[in-house]
């Protein structure tokens, strides 16, 4: 099968919504399907068009940037000649243009599927607030054009602004997690070299952005250390020139800064390779997110299949990964304070939170995602329109 899947940033940009779509992209060539990825040539640097991991990745030109979205010019041209060389289009939203390839893939005949990543809480201002506004509109359109629309739970689906107004389109596939075990004497030399002998280790993995909440675990740092004088967090994930976040960094900084490198290490971006040393050396991990632009948590079940339990805020499909597996706990949305004391509870009783890695796959898994995607993908071409599916029952 032909699959075209569009998104607004794809490889080599690091966020959740890049690394799922990658990993979709790349599982669906290596089973034989003939998969192009269309993006933004959000940076110059890039080639126009490559193959990576076997997947076809063209680049539309950006003319100038708009807070965190961009302007193609080329774009619908562009859309247009790669949708009609393609049976399924499968457009990851957010993004403005949803709307458009919405609407060409049914005037080319093409089955359209979204996957919806989570909500745009674009910065505070007037300006935003129109983008933020735009954006919904383009997606609410997409919406009512598209065939089918996926979720990563119902939870998040249910309490979504989009995705609530479509249930009867909604299909629940859980992210595509790929996670292998962490090797021991990789896991021993990484404590080594980053001094985490004999002192509790926070981890947490993110780019600094807005709406990961990373000064809520600063706030319960104080709490932490009073307890644990020898504490330290390792940040894991671009810190630094994250787009549209420059405001963000420059306001915590010098908190971090206070803290000094005994209690906070940036890591910077980790390679797959190293994300299963860099969690296995960790006692937990959180997600202390503060809004509905975090719709999951994918790092979270990657730390699980690692052995490290994790702690997220109360928002929905975040708070998903820890009551389906008993590995961890749920904490009110910026109340740093229950960060502090879940953090402190995880530490202490680390037993409490254990739980087979054949647990954590029976749930997650890479392949459960694909042949789901892929039975969607079949049904959808084959001119069945299957109504809209979810597994509420798995999640509490």
């Amino acid at each position: 099968m032909k699959v075209l899947l569009v998104l607004t940033y794809y490889h080599p940009h690091v966020s959740g919504l890049t690394i799922y779509v990658k990993r979709l992209a790349t599982a669906l060539a290596q089973r034989g399907h003939e998969v192009t990825v269309l993006t933004s040539r959000y940076d110059k640097r890039l080639p126009a068009e490559e193959v990576i991991d076997g997947v076809r990745v063209v680049r539309a030109p950006v003319l100038f940037r708009i807070s965190k979205g961009v302007i193609m010019p080329t774009f619908p041209l562009l859309a247009w000649r790669l949708i009609r060389q393609h049976q399924v289009i499968s457009i990851h939203l957010p993004q403005f243009e949803a709307s458009l390839l919405s609407l060409l893939g049914r005037l080319a005949g093409r089955p359209v599927i979204l996957t919806y990543h989570c909500d745009l809480q674009l910065p505070k201002g007037w300006f935003n607030r129109v983008v933020d506004r735009v954006v919904f509109v383009s997606n609410y359109l997409a919406g009512h054009l598209a065939q089918a629309a996926v979720a990563y739970t119902y939870d998040f689906a249910q309490h979504s602004h989009f995705l609530s107004r479509f249930m009867d389109k909604v299909h629940v596939i859980p992210p595509p997690v790929i996670m292998p075990l962490p090797d021991p004497a990789r896991v021993e030399a990484f404590r080594d070299a980053h001094d985490l002998r004999g002192r509790p280790v926070v981890g947490m993995a993110a780019r600094l952005a807005t709406e990961k909440g990373v000064e809520v675990l600063i706030e319960a740092l104080p709490r932490l250390l009073e307890e644990f004088p020898r504490l330290k967090v390792l940040f894991a994930g671009q810190y630094q020139d994250v787009l549209g976040e420059e405001a963000y960094y420059r306001r915590l900084m010098p908190m971090i800064e206070r803290l000094g490198p005994e209690h906070w290490e940036f890591l910077g971006v980790l390679s797959q390779e190293q994300m299963p040393t860099f969690f296995a050396a960790c006692d937990v991990l959180v997600v202390p997110s503060l809004n509905s632009t975090e719709s999951f948590g994918l790092v979270q079940v990657e730390a699980m299949l690692c052995g490290t339990p994790s702690i997220a805020s109360d928002l929905p499909g975040v708070r998903q990964p820890p009551r389906m597996t008993g590995m961890g706990e749920v904490v009110p949305v910026g109340d740093s304070a229950a960060l502090a004391e879940a953090i402190l509870r995880v530490i202490r009783h680390p037993d409490d939170y254990r739980r087979p890695r054949r647990q954590i796959e029976e749930a997650f898994s890479l392949e459960r995602t694909i042949n789901s995607y892929e039975a969607l993908f079949e049904s959808l071409m084959a001119g069945k329109v299957p109504a809209g599916q979810t597994v509420k029952a798995r999640e509490t």
